[in-house]
């Protein structure tokens, strides 16, 4: 999932270099008792972590390493105050470099295609798990931290306690990532206009049930339907019942694989993905490694009912309820739409932004009251007709630490330390307040975190559900994310052109999926290019041979079934209740 473009990577490249630094404890002290607080961990045990990194680091003092990530807060933190700290408390400088996500994108490929070394490390999103298990230009960092890398892996790290780690572990059973921030796409809606008794009459004297938390994609769009058109202005502001962009630009691309389609019902049961067929409609039988193919053809889904069903009502509610505009805008032109204030609702809104929307009334947040109060609550993504019980109800970004083999091991070592450091317990509570993604469970339930959920909307409860496992990021079956992630932009923004229906990009699209396969699946079984793991296409069949008999769903005759909500103080309920 991508953030923001900045310059190109190849004019940012940074040259190595080496600049004198000191290990210290009195400055691991220093940082303890100064920034970081609170923690899950005593100070006492946060001065034995630190102490474990001065002596680890000993080897590489004085070095100057390069990593790069995202532009979210997390990685800002990271850059701005964590990476000064590492070079006080370790004597190792780094020059932590942030990019967009699809130019980090880029120089990962490139570093993999090339084997040049441009970067130390990366924060590389966990959806890349299918291609970097398969090419295996990434580290496997279970043998790692077993064999070369032991002497710098961390004894306190705690693997058991980062949350994400099913999302970056492969089909071989192996870590290939450690996860340093997460994000779900969760349901976003103003809780303040929800919960007036006059909103609230009108609505279900229209639609005979309860204004409330939209259980499922009908209740989402009888509510986009009511605000655009029946209340229509809130104390004199012109409102809107949806918010979405659609320019043709590859953000549009994200947020379709970052499960759009298994939010409708696209895709089998499974997680953290859908087996045999997962939310971007590429079928891989379970205990397999090797995709079978996109197309409905081939027993994908891509192009079947569901995933057409996904598409067409994302175009159909960005331009009957979204304000004026929103189909011409990209993801970034998008972001300032909520704290504007006229928009009661928006299916796919990412946590990242949390921080953004609990900033006060005189930044230009109208979301919140005087006292800095949210009106607006998050709450699970209500499900297409398509879904059933047992399926991902929606993505979660999961940036993490990715190390390749073509950086030198004394670099790569170096890089290893930073990143441990950067997700150890003792900085890590401080880090989750200031960008609110959470990787660790232990963090999670912090008592500084019970203490701010009522800032933070929904937030805490969330993760602290065991819902949360129901949002996952792109996983195993994609072999390759940058050959086939590019062709989701070009295709849905045909649609939003009109140059296609949504039924023909979706052909296309899967087509296309298969044509790129081949070819993966050609290298593979002449070089062995993705460690025979690539794709070994099925033959092409009659769709009918497949939908409903194991591969795509069957069209269901009604995809509008009775709406249906929930309140939001059940939800609530639940999660804590469940916590």
């Amino acid at each position: 999932m991508s953030i923001r473009y900045t310059a190109s990577v190849a004019a940012l490249l940074i040259g190595i270099g080496a600049s004198p630094a000191f290990a210290d404890m009195d400055a691991a002290k220093r940082w303890i008792d100064t920034e970081f607080q609170p923690s899950t961990l005593s100070k006492e045990d946060q001065l034995k972590e630190m102490e474990w990194f001065v002596n680890a680091a000993k080897p590489f003092q004085g070095m100057e390493i390069n990593v790069l990530s995202e532009d979210i807060p997390t990685h800002h933190y990271e850059a701005e105050v964590l990476a000064k700290a590492f070079e006080e408390i370790t004597g190792i400088k780094v020059n932590h470099q942030i990019l967009g996500e699809g130019e980090v994108v880029q120089a990962v490929q490139t570093q993999m295609q090339t084997n040049r070394n441009l970067y130390d490390g990366y924060v590389n999103d966990s959806d890349l798990i299918g291609t970097h298990s398969r090419l295996q230009s990434a580290v496997n960092l279970t043998d790692w931290m077993a064999g070369e890398g032991s002497d710098v892996t961390n004894p306190m790290l705690d693997i058991d306690d980062f949350i994400g780690i099913s999302f970056t572990t492969g089909p071989d059973g192996k870590v290939w990532q450690l996860p340093d921030q997460q994000f779900a796409n969760l349901y976003w809606f103003r809780k303040d206009w929800f919960d007036r008794p006059d909103i609230k009459e009108k609505f279900k004297a229209k639609y005979g049930y309860d204004l409330g938390v939209p259980v499922n994609w009908s209740a989402y769009e009888d509510i986009a339907d009511f605000f655009t058109n029946d209340i229509k202005e809130i104390d004199g502001v012109r409102i809107y019942g949806h918010m979405d962009y659609g320019k043709r630009a590859p953000d549009l691309g994200w947020r379709m694989t970052d499960a759009w389609l298994s939010m409708a019902g696209e895709g089998s049961i499974g997680l953290p993905n859908g087996r045999p067929i997962d939310e971007w409609g590429i079928r891989m039988e379970v205990g397999s490694c090797n995709p079978e193919g996109a197309s409905v053809s081939r027993g994908g889904g891509t192009n079947g009912p569901a995933g057409v069903y996904a598409i067409r009502k994302w175009d159909e509610w960005l331009r009957q309820y979204a304000p004026p505009g929103a189909a011409d805008l990209d993801f970034y032109q998008s972001l300032p739409a909520l704290a504007q204030g006229n928009v009661a609702q928006q299916i796919f809104w990412y946590t990242a932004f949390t921080a953004n929307m609990v900033a006060p009334k005189e930044d230009g947040n109208n979301t919140v009251d005087d006292q800095g109060n949210p009106q607006w609550r998050m709450a699970p993504s209500p499900h297409g007709p398509y879904w059933v019980e047992g399926q991902k109800l929606g993505y979660q970004d999961a940036g993490s630490w990715t190390l390749f083999n073509s950086t030198p091991v004394d670099r790569r070592k170096a890089a290893w330390l930073y990143a441990q450091f950067v997700t150890s317990k003792t900085v890590d509570v401080k880090k989750s307040q200031v960008g609110l993604t959470f990787i660790r469970d232990s963090t999670i339930r912090d008592q500084s975190f019970t203490d701010r959920a009522p800032k933070l909307g929904g937030l805490i409860e969330f993760y602290r559900s065991p819902d949360r496992v129901l949002w996952t990021p792109t996983g195993i079956n994609v072999p390759d994310y940058p050959k086939l992630a590019q062709l989701w932009w070009e295709n849905i923004g045909d649609v939003n052109s009109g140059t296609f229906s949504p039924q023909e990009a979706m052909d296309r699209l899967a087509e296309q999926m298969d044509q790129i396969m081949g070819r993966m699946q050609a290298a593979d079984e002449q070089a062995g290019t993705y460690g025979g793991c690539g794709p070994r296409l099925n033959p092409e069949k009659d769709p009918s041979e497949w939908i409903g008999k194991g591969g795509a769903k069957a069209k269901l005759e009604n995809e509008k079934p009775q709406g249906e909500t929930i309140a939001y103080e059940e939800l609530i309920k639940r999660w804590t209740e469940n916590q």
